[in-house]
């Protein structure tokens, strides 16, 4: 085995945690000791061995390659001695089609599948296959897969109760058409929800339909700020964000002077911003742990479906002030 710090790097957990863990290995048999200050030798043997097994990674948007998070899963999966890969084309890429992801799937070498951000259609779809799969975000409630994602809600709730003690009440949720179809997901039927409960009738307008493209977006900020825009915008990825500001530049618009502004991600970039873009942060770790966990599991032959989260915090910034 390696050693503990090195165990301890790489799995972003206390070094503590490791000398527990690998102590506890040790009493049932799987890890044997050779001495003071010497790593410990692996002793497992028949029907404990996992197999390296082929995971395809399926992104949501090309971006996602340089997030720090998916290069953290990537890099871990491989150090767990599976052959973890992204595939060459992403979820938008493939237009959230069905058809075409059975395709890519079809002439992919796999052993099992991690999807990112996927839709109920998509997810659905890889449900019902012979592989294991594990889904990373996206509408996964209800569908029979392992699956992990940050619990945004008691976030979205306090950024609910904040703006609308700031006299907000043209709020509007801006979210990519996965999330708002065939009905609304989770978080935007709560953000929705939420509303009523401060006694705001909630309509079309506050969780728009828009053309799914960078065309469609722009037309839907145009319909949106032409008569009576809306005081208060939460922007479901930071890929969004960044084109509202770059529309903001444009016509002069600034947060929180003249809109309050939140992301529902977190993004490395927003600290660098002045004033600092306000958002839900979470920690990855977590995450990571728990697909590099099912990956073992699975690799053992176990039928791993458990669902799982992590609590997301709302990291208020300096993009939201008072009603205009």
């Amino acid at each position: 085995m390696p050693g503990i710090h090195q165990i301890a790097t790489g799995l972003m957990v206390n070094h503590k945690t490791v000398k527990a863990a690998l102590g506890l290995l040790e009493r049932e048999g799987l890890l044997v000791s050779q001495g003071s200050g010497k790593p410990r030798r692996i002793a497992i043997t028949g029907d404990n061995v996992a197999a390296a097994m082929r995971i395809a990674i399926l992104l949501y948007e090309p971006d996602d390659r340089k997030i720090h998070y998916m290069v953290d899963l990537l890099n871990q999966l491989q150090y767990a001695g599976h052959n973890a890969f992204f595939v060459p084309k992403t979820l938008v890429e493939l237009g959230m089609d069905v058809k075409k992801v059975e395709r890519l799937v079809d002439r992919t070498e796999a052993d099992a599948w991690v999807v990112a951000s996927g839709s109920r259609p998509v997810l659905e779809w890889f449900a019902v296959q012979p592989f294991p799969v594990f889904g990373l975000f996206g509408r996964i409630m209800n569908v029979n897969i392992a699956s992990t994602s940050p619990k945004k809600l008691p976030a979205l709730q306090k950024a609910l109760i904040r703006l609308v003690a700031l006299g907000h009440r043209r709020i509007i949720y801006l979210a990519q058409e996965e999330r708002r179809k065939p009905v609304p997901g989770f978080l935007e039927q709560s953000f929705l929800d939420g509303l009523e409960a401060q006694g705001i009738v909630t309509g079309r307008y506050h969780l728009p339909d828009w053309e799914d493209t960078p065309e469609g977006f722009r037309r839907l900020l145009d319909s949106l700020f032409r008569h009576s825009p809306p005081t208060a915008l939460m922007i479901d990825s930071s890929t969004l964000t960044v084109a509202v500001l770059q529309y903001f530049a444009e016509l002069g618009i600034r947060a929180p002077r003249d809109v309050s502004l939140i992301c529902m991600d977190p993004d490395p970039v927003f600290f660098w911003c002045t004033p600092v873009i306000s958002h839900m942060a979470y920690d990855s770790a977590p995450l990571i742990r728990r697909v590099v966990r099912w990956a073992g599991n699975v690799a053992r032959g176990k039928d791993d479906r458990r669902k799982s989260s992590f609590l997301a915090k709302f990291i208020e910034g300096g993009t939201i002030g008072p009603a205009k």
